[in-house]
């Protein structure tokens, strides 16, 4: 079948991918490469970021690779000045870096609200408000798609900080939305469920079996099955492209059905019930 008609969603569009050295970032790159973006991918260890930057060179992708700590600002005021040296402009962001670890909340030391909060929140806070202002000098607008969690819509035992950076992320990316929508930049975030990602492994890995763990959370998953990485990059190009042109503030769940289900499957076979007199 003849192609050649096919644009690619972010052709000439210079995208910058936090937390792109593993998981869901890296099939973000992947994904808005062969999308047709310049793609700028970020996370501490160069070693890891070569690696993911190789590989989309040798399938033809323009990409470069910049160390950065989120929790940084210099690292994050680098990651811009180089972005732009390297491509002229930044044309989207998808701020994907986070940390996430369970812990009772009466537990939890001081030092490690803060460490969650400086990677999550603060560092999405800062690499948005950076980008935009170059967004603002360069004009054309752009769009910046915020990775939080189906954490924003409710709360699991054990993950305050985490929570709480994601709650903050929806709150200040609806406000800079509301700000910078008369500007042509759009500010959206994308809410996903359960990955397939370095943390199921970790989840399966705490459970009795991996039978066990499965059954537990297909009972809570209406889609019954994980989420793959390459769905939630294409949820992103989608964000980040003209196609999603009047969509700006939202929060979208990318989740299988989880957060519209108010409790999981029985472990049993229920009786249908006919009548719906109390």
């Amino acid at each position: 079948m003849d192609q050649s008609h096919i644009t690619m969603k972010l052709q000439n569009k210079t995208i910058i991918i936090t937390g792109a050295s593993k998981g869901l970032g890296v099939a973000m790159a992947e994904v808005c490469s062969r999308e047709g973006a310049k793609v700028v991918i970020a996370a501490p260890s160069q070693p890891d970021l070569d690696l993911v930057a190789d590989r989309i060179r040798a399938a033809g992708g323009t990409i470069e690779a910049v160390a950065a700590d989120v929790s940084r600002p210099a690292d994050l005021e680098n990651l811009v000045a180089k972005t732009v040296a390297t491509f002229g402009r930044i044309d989207g962001v998808i701020n994907n870096a986070g940390i996430n670890y369970v812990k009772p909340f009466l537990e939890i030391d001081p030092k490690e609200w803060q460490r969650v909060l400086d990677v999550d929140l603060n560092g999405a806070f800062l690499l948005t408000q950076l980008s935009a202002r170059q967004m603002v000098k360069q004009g054309g607008g752009g769009s910046i798609v915020q990775i939080a969690s189906v954490h924003t819509h409710a709360a699991l035992v054990g993950a305050a900080p985490y929570d709480a950076a994601k709650h903050g992320m929806v709150g200040f990316s609806k406000a800079a939305a509301v700000e910078l929508a008369p500007l042509g930049i759009r500010v959206n975030i994308l809410s996903p469920g359960l990955c397939a990602t370095e943390i199921w492994k970790d989840i399966v890995a705490a459970a009795p079996s991996e039978k066990e763990c499965l059954d537990y959370w297909y009972a809570n998953i209406p889609g019954q099955r994980l989420i793959a990485p390459e769905e939630v990059a294409k949820s992103c190009v989608f964000l980040l492209s003209d196609d999603s042109s009047c969509i700006t503030g939202a929060n979208i769940f990318a989740d299988l059905g989880m957060t519209s289900l108010l409790l999981g499957r029985e472990p049993y076979a229920s009786k249908a019930i006919t009548d719906g007199t109390k």
